[in-house]
């Protein structure tokens, strides 16, 4: 792929984590959506265009090349040592979580309490984690995958377990767009197998809609939880009512 088509397919991704479409270019361009749409097909695609459209989406054109550059060494998931570093500091763990939802530097500072000199300093240490990229003017580039997930059984989910899994349930459920659902079954293999398929698709879809929700500005989004989970389960008061198989007796 040449050095243009990787801007150009930068470009095309930006605009869909950033949940921008071809209309909003054609604003920015004064053209119409068919001429946009011909241009991102087209191989001479004007430097002057690329510029353009890169800064509305926040970058720079040598910011644009290095993302373009660096698009095949983003991580799907933390180490070991990463996760608990970030667990080892509630202030850093917070402003990764904000950095993952895409707030600036001013979203931070407006909503908790951290001088800037305070929050550059969390920044930098996420930068030196490789969660992020500390770009000049304090602008936040995460450099994490679409399919980025924290470590299964590690030190983050371990971390909201301990102490938030409790604080989230402790709720009725019954406010304004909250909902909890409780079912049990009997279920063959197979069909746990497939239910276990769905909740993949259903988690899937909640991180699109958080894709999609990136396009609006902060105070229309709302920090949202979604719990998805399922394993073979007896209460616990059911089980030590289970009958107990008396012993063979071998003589």
């Amino acid at each position: 792929m040449t050095e243009t088509l990787q801007l150009i397919a930068t470009l095309k991704r930006q605009l869909r984590q950033q949940g921008k479409t071809y209309k909003d270019v054609a604003s920015l361009l004064n053209l119409s959506e068919p001429a946009v749409k011909r241009l991102f097909m087209s191989t001479r695609f004007p430097l002057d265009r690329i510029v353009q459209i890169a800064n509305m989406l926040g970058f720079t054109l040598a910011e644009l090349a290095q993302e373009a550059a660096s698009n095949g060494s983003r991580l799907d998931t933390l180490t070991d040592a990463q996760e608990k570093e970030l667990v080892s500091d509630p202030q850093l763990l917070l402003v990764a979580v904000c950095a993952l939802n895409q707030w600036s530097l001013s979203d931070i500072l407006n909503r908790y309490q951290f001088t800037e000199i305070e929050c550059v300093a969390l920044l930098l240490r996420l930068d030196k984690l490789q969660l992020i990229h500390l770009l000049p003017g304090n602008r936040i580039r995460l450099n994490v995958s679409r399919d980025f997930d924290w470590r299964p059984n590690g030190w983050i989910r371990q971390y909201f377990q301990q102490q938030g899994l409790s604080d989230f349930l402790d709720s009725s459920f019954s406010g304004h767009q909250e909902s909890c659902q409780f079912a049990h079954a009997m279920l063959t293999d197979a069909a746990m197998q497939r239910m276990q398929l769905e909740l993949l698709q259903i988690r899937k879809k909640f991180a699109e809609l958080h894709q999609e929700s990136l396009s609006s500005p902060l105070p229309k989004r709302r920090g949202s939880a979604l719990l998805l989970a399922m394993r073979e389960w007896e209460p616990l008061e059911f089980a030590r009512l289970r009958r107990q198989r008396p012993t063979i007796n071998q003589n």
